[in-house]
C-alpha cells in the first residue's frame, strides 16, 4: 500500500505539465476561446484544506499577539507601580523635611524669646530710673509726649484720635488687636525734636493730615484697618470704623495711612559712629567749598527717633529715619533766617524752611503769609534722652532680635503652609496608587483565566 501510494504520487508528479507546456496550452485555449470538454470546475471540498491551514495560522498569530500584549502590559504595570512608589517615597521625604524645618525654627524662636525677655528687664530698669528724672523737668515751655497724645485725642472722630484713646485706656495692649497689631503709631508720636520752634515749623510743613497719619509696617496691616463689602461700600462694623463705634467715636471722613514696606527707602550711607543713624546727605556747597550762610542741616536728621525704631522696623531691616521721615522730608534744608534761605535758593532742590517762618516747599513753590500753628506737634526730646552707649547698644540688639523673631515667625508660617500642601499631595498620590493596584489586580485575574478557556476550545 505504501509503495502504491508512493508510485501513485510519483505518477502524478510525472504527469504534471511543465511550465512551458502549461503556458502553451493556455495560449491555445485563449486562441480558441473554449475549454476542454472534460474540464471540471474547482469544488469547495478541494480548497477547504488550505483554508483550514490559513485559519489555524491566524489563530496561532493571534494567540502570540495576545501573549506578547499581555507581557507588554505586565511590564507597564510593573513600571507604573515602581514610579508611584518612588513618588510616594519622595513626597514622604519632603514631609519629613518640612517637619524638621518647623521644629528647628521654633527652637530658634524660643531662644530669641528668652533673650528678648532678659533685655526687656534691663531696659525696663533704665526706663524706671529715667522717668523719675523726666518728671522733675520743667514741661511748661515745650510739648511733651502726653501733650501730643492729648492733642490727638481731641480729634475725636479721627482714626488717630480713636487709636490714641484706645492706647490711653489699654496701654500697649491696644496695638495687640488683630486689626492694630501691625500699626507702629501716629506720625506725631514717632519722632521728637530738640527745639519747640522746630516742632512747630516741621508740623506746619507736614500739615495736620500727615501729623495724624497712621503708620503701618505692612500692606496687610493697612487692609485690616478698613473692610469693604461686595458692592465696594465700607463695612462700618469692621476695622477702625467698628472699633470707633464700640467706644462711642464714630469715624468720619478720610484718614491717611502710610505703609512702610511700600516706601522707597534711602539708599545712601549713614553718618559714621552716630547712635541716631543720621543720613549722610550731601550738603549744599558754595564755589569756595563752604556751606551757604545760615545753613543748619537737614530736617530728616533733626528728628530724634527712639532706639527701638532705628533698626529693623521693616521686613527688609530698615529703620524709621530712612523710610518714614526720609519720605516725609526728603532733603528739606533748614536755615536760620528767611534771608539766608532766599540767598541759597540755587542750592535748594527739595524745599527749605527757616527758623523765622520762611518756607519753600519746592523749587519755585513758596509759602507766604502768617504762620499756621498746628496744635498736633512733635514732642520735644527730654534732656535725659541722651542715653548711655551701653543702653543704646542693648536697645539696638533687642530691635535686631525682634526683627529676627518676626522673620522666624514668617518662615514658620511658610513651612507650615508647605507642609499642608505636601501632605495633601501625598494623600492624593496614595489614593492613585491604591486605585492602580486594584486595576492591576483585575488585569492579572483576567490573564490567569484566559489560557484555561483557550485550552478548552482547542480541538484534540
Amino acid at each position: 500500500m505504501k509503495s502504491e501510494g508512493r508510485e501513485s504520487g510519483d505518477f502524478k508528479r510525472e504527469t504534471r505539465p511543465s511550465k512551458s507546456k502549461l503556458s502553451n496550452s493556455a495560449m491555445f485555449q485563449a486562441n480558441n476561446h473554449q475549454l476542454p470538454t472534460d474540464a471540471k470546475p474547482l469544488s469547495v471540498e478541494e480548497s477547504s484544506p488550505s483554508m483550514e491551514i490559513d485559519k489555524n495560522d491566524r489563530s496561532i498569530v493571534l494567540r502570540d499577539e495576545m501573549h506578547n500584549g499581555g507581557f507588554s502590559q505586565a511590564q507597564s504595570i510593573i513600571y507604573g507601580s515602581k514610579k508611584l512608589q518612588d513618588d510616594l517615597r519622595m513626597m514622604g521625604m519632603k514631609i519629613q523635611q518640612h517637619e524638621d524645618n518647623i521644629k528647628f525654627l521654633k527652637t530658634q524662636r524660643n531662644k530669641l524669646d528668652e533673650s528678648i525677655l532678659g533685655m526687656q528687664v534691663i531696659l525696663g530698669k533704665y526706663h524706671a530710673s529715667s522717668t523719675s528724672k523726666i518728671e522733675n523737668e520743667d514741661h511748661s515751655t515745650h510739648q511733651s509726649e502726653d501733650d501730643t497724645n492729648q492733642q490727638i485725642i481731641l480729634y475725636e472722630k479721627s482714626a488717630a484720635g480713636i487709636l490714641c484713646q484706645l492706647k490711653t485706656r489699654h496701654g500697649t495692649q491696644a496695638y495687640h488687636l488683630l486689626m492694630t497689631r501691625d500699626v507702629l503709631g501716629i506720625v506725631a508720636t514717632l519722632g521728637k525734636v530738640d527745639d519747640d520752634n522746630l516742632s512747630r515749623l516741621f508740623s506746619e510743613y507736614l500739615g495736620l493730615d500727615t501729623m495724624l497719619a497712621i503708620v503701618c509696617k505692612t500692606f496687610e496691616g493697612v487692609k485690616a484697618l478698613e473692610v469693604y463689602e461686595k458692592e465696594g461700600n465700607i463695612n462700618k462694623g469692621s476695622g477702625l470704623h467698628g472699633l470707633g463705634a464700640s467706644i462711642g467715636r464714630a469715624l468720619e471722613g478720610r484718614f491717611r495711612v502710610i505703609c512702610l514696606e511700600n516706601l522707597r527707602p534711602y539708599c545712601g550711607e549713614f553718618v559714621a559712629d552716630d547712635p541716631q543713624r543720621r543720613l549722610d546727605l550731601l550738603k549744599p556747597k558754595l564755589p569756595n567749598g563752604e556751606c551757604p550762610p545760615g545753613f543748619l542741616g537737614f530736617a530728616v536728621n533733626m528728628i530724634k527717633v527712639d532706639g527701638a525704631n532705628l533698626f529693623c522696623v521693616t521686613t527688609s531691616g530698615h529703620g524709621l529715619r530712612e523710610t518714614l521721615f526720609y519720605n516725609l522730608f526728603s532733603c528739606l534744608q533748614v536755615y536760620k533766617t528767611r534771608e539766608d534761605m532766599l540767598c541759597a535758593l540755587p542750592f535748594i532742590n527739595d524745599g527749605a524752611v527757616s527758623l523765622d517762618g520762611g518756607m519753600v516747599r519746592n523749587t519755585g513753590d513758596f509759602s507766604l503769609g502768617d504762620r499756621v500753628d498746628v496744635d498736633v506737634r512733635f514732642p520735644k526730646a527730654s534732656k535725659t534722652s541722651n542715653v548711655p552707649e551701653s543702653y543704646a547698644q542693648t536697645e539696638k540688639k533687642m530691635s535686631e532680635m525682634k526683627w529676627e523673631q518676626e522673620k522666624l515667625t514668617e518662615d514658620i508660617k511658610r513651612e507650615q503652609a508647605l507642609l499642608v500642601n505636601a501632605r495633601s499631595s501625598f494623600d492624593k498620590q496614595k489614593q492613585e496608587f491604591v486605585m492602580f493596584l486594584a486595576q492591576s489586580s483585575s488585569f492579572a485575574t483576567q490573564q490567569h483565566q484566559f489560557p484555561v478557556a483557550r485550552d478548552r476550545s482547542t480541538p484534540r
